[in-house]
């Protein structure tokens, strides 16, 4: 599902225009960046949590060439599946 996708159903489900649906989407979206930008976590409940997590810096190797480089630190967003969520999915299957 893309994020126009997502905001036509929300525009279908609640019978908005498709510009508030749009709105809507985007606000939440930004709030959860906005939120993850600060360090902050995210947790919804029976969907699943967002935490920024925080890699040290260090000597990596170009497997082509084998020369090394260094890799600055850095933060990545990572996600994690909630209970509900992963038994949903595991119902779907067939």
């Amino acid at each position: 599902m893309t994020k126009s996708e997502l905001t036509q159903a929300l525009s279908e489900e609640l019978s908005l225009p498709l510009a508030t649906g749009s709105g809507i989407i985007n606000t939440i979206l930004d709030a959860m960046v906005e939120t993850l930008v600060k360090g902050e976590n995210i947790e919804i409940r029976g969907f699943g949590s967002f935490t920024v997590k925080h890699y040290d810096s260090y000597t990596g190797r170009n497997q082509k060439t084998g020369v090394e480089t260094k890799v600055v630190a850095k933060k990545l967003p990572v996600f994690r599946v909630g209970k509900e969520l992963k038994e949903a999915v595991n119902a779907g299957k067939k």
